[in-house]
């Protein structure tokens, strides 16, 4: 089977596993509906930043985001689902990257209508707190949501690919995302601005005070993902189906 058929197939199977389907609404519900409570505190913080108070439901929505790339990955290992893809794919390079592009295009997408609606909730809610806000910012804060809820999506694929279940990628990122990185986040300086979660973030800033910058700190979200997709895609070349 050649490369546009094998992708055609896999993006069926996303669009037919329901489970996938509500992983994907539930990016776009937690961030939009987070984002609209942390608008919803007036407290007078001196490092009030409107654009992360816009987009902090971020921080939730991810959760849904690498549960989906997850489940998309583990399902080819669950009542022997993989030795029926690679029959019909055999080249696994082609097929694992099939895998990969039917995650993070649907991420993407989601994550782009999570983007504008987490801005126009998290705006609204704010009121004039976001008037300082400029456009470009605002269009900044759209794309690299966008971009980087994808990226986590594709970052949890490649390592489900590694672990082969969905359970324990979720056991190793789920606690990392949530407790791990922020306590780290506080206590180790600039070591924490290199962790995935903290670096993508970056974006979602109206200034920068760590030592990466908006995109730079996307490019190192997207060295983890790919060193997790390479790392997959070894193991899928490797190991018995």
């Amino acid at each position: 089977m050649s490369f546009a058929p094998a992708l055609r197939a896999e993006l069926i199977k996303i669009r037919t596993l329901r489970s996938l389907l509500w992983g994907l609404l539930g990016v776009l519900a937690a961030t939009a509906a987070f984002s609209a409570l942390a608008g919803l505190d007036d407290s007078a913080d001196p490092d009030f930043d409107p654009l992360f108070s816009a987009f902090f439901g971020v921080t939730f929505g991810q959760i849904a985001a690498i549960t989906f790339g997850a489940q998309a990955v583990s399902a080819e290992y669950q009542g022997g689902a993989l030795r029926v893809s690679l029959a019909a794919v055999p080249d696994r390079g082609r097929w694992f990257l099939a895998k990969t592009l039917a995650v993070g295009v649907p991420a993407l997408g989601v994550g782009l209508v999570t983007g504008v609606v987490s801005l126009v909730v998290g705006t609204s809610v704010l009121g004039s707190r976001a008037d300082a806000l400029t456009w470009q910012q605002e269009l900044r804060g759209v794309a690299g949501c966008a971009v980087y809820l994808a990226l986590m999506a594709l970052f949890a694929a490649g390592l489900a690919a590694v672990l082969r279940s969905g359970v324990a990628t979720l056991s190793i990122l789920i606690p990392f995302l949530l407790i791990v990185s922020f306590v780290i986040g506080n206590a180790s300086g600039t070591v924490a601005d290199f962790l995935p979660d903290k670096a993508g973030q970056t974006v979602l800033h109206v200034t920068q005070q760590g030592s990466l910058g908006p995109w730079s700190g996307l490019a190192v979200t997207a060295l983890w993902a790919a060193a997790a997709l390479g790392a997959g895609a070894w193991c899928v070349r490797r190991r018995d189906a």
